[in-house]
């Protein structure tokens, strides 16, 4: 496993669309081990495949508290979604920034395991803002695109 350099925002990579996963090869398992150790490395609870440079359609969160029960989604999809939820949110990409985003607060999303064996998951709130996030991302989009009345400094959250 090995921490991988996380795109920032501007870099190109970030505003392109990701391609289809078409099977799991060792590869993109390395991949993924890659992207979990970069994101708690990071302190995040989400990231995406083009965050390190990889135009795949690949995503790890972990909300868990105690930051070790991760999901992996190969291939994600929105299926349903239902509800609002406004409130602040950052990104690895947009270092020392949050803003103010609206998002559904449930989520249903079908997608792969790591073996390419399909699953649905269930999410609210944190889940599903992640989910949401993430999905983003493998769509070439930034939750910059989404901020209402502009991002602020971490600092000025009294984080």
């Amino acid at each position: 496993m090995a921490i991988r350099n996380i795109r920032e925002i501007g870099d190109k990579v970030l505003y392109k669309t990701s391609k289809e996963v078409k099977d799991a090869d060792k590869k993109l398992l390395v991949l993924i081990d890659d992207m979990l150790e970069t994101m708690y490395e990071a302190e995040g609870v989400g990231l995406a495949a083009p965050q390190v440079g990889i135009l795949k359609r690949v995503v790890v969160i972990d909300v868990s508290e105690e930051g070790n029960d991760p999901l992996v989604l190969i291939n994600p999809v929105i299926v349903e979604t239902e509800g609002e939820q406004t409130g602040d949110e950052g990104c690895l990409s947009v270092p020392g920034k949050v803003g103010t985003v609206t998002r559904p607060n449930y989520v249903k999303v079908k997608a792969y395991d790591k073996n390419m064996k399909e699953f649905t998951v269930e999410g609210t709130e944190l889940l599903a803002r992640a989910l949401n996030h993430e999905i983003d991302h493998l769509d070439g989009k930034l939750y910059v695109d989404r901020v209402i009345g502009g991002l602020r400094s971490v600092t000025d959250r009294g984080m």
